[in-house]
């Protein structure tokens, strides 16, 4: 059973009643709406950061190669 946590935010009016309205048009409490977006966040800035990630290490894939290559190159000369 997962356990809740209230917790407290302050926002900007114009936000909170764009919130309240798609609580109302989906027929779903704020808190309920709040997680949900929150959680679509998080997940986002997790692939965001992996995405990143695996660039990187690319990167220093390549270049290894690179220094293994011209080391090769050096002991055939």
């Amino acid at each position: 059973m997962q356990t809740k946590k209230k917790i407290t935010i302050t926002i900007d009016e114009e936000l909170c009643e764009a919130i309240d309205q798609a609580a109302k048009r989906f027929k779903m409490a704020r808190s309920q709406l709040a997680q949900e977006a929150l959680s679509l966040w998080l997940k986002k800035q997790t692939g965001a950061l992996m995405r990143q990630g695996y660039r990187e290490m690319g990167e220093e894939d390549r270049q290894f190669v690179e220094l293994t290559f011209e080391g090769q190159r050096e002991m055939l000369r």
